[in-house]
């Protein structure tokens, strides 16, 4: 069975699972749908709550565009713009996480306002 319940303005569902003896439990259908679940998930945990939820599978790859466009200004090219690339693009998930996480706890009113160089640093011209 399961229940709506009201978090500050957002409407949450809750449904009750079992846990088998091997630690797994069954994604409801509706919440697996509703979500967009495919063949993986992260849990994490968050204070006392545990959250599942759909894998992301963007790895930047948003930005690509920009990081090339930016390196080959640089003037590298070849296995150097290769590596380049890489390096930059695996710290695009980090970076937009931490702004995630920043906002919330602005939202929540626990920390200042963040700016765009606080996460990513100054802007080279």
């Amino acid at each position: 069975m399961s229940a709506t319940m009201m978090k500050g303005s957002i409407p949450m569902e809750m449904k009750k699972v079992s846990i088998s003896a091997k630690r797994q439990i069954t994604i409801p259908k509706k919440f697996f749908a509703m979500l967009g679940f495919d063949t993986e998930a992260e849990c994490m945990v968050r204070g006392n709550e545990l959250i599942i939820r759909p894998a992301k599978t963007n790895t930047g790859g948003e930005f690509a565009e920009q990081i090339l466009a930016d390196l080959i200004e640089q003037g590298y090219s070849g296995k150097k713009l290769l590596q380049h690339f890489k390096q930059a693009q695996s710290q695009v998930r980090p970076a937009v996480e931490k702004m995630i996480g920043e906002a919330g706890r602005v939202a929540a009113l626990e920390s200042g306002y963040v700016s765009y160089e606080d996460v990513f640093g100054e802007e080279k011209i």
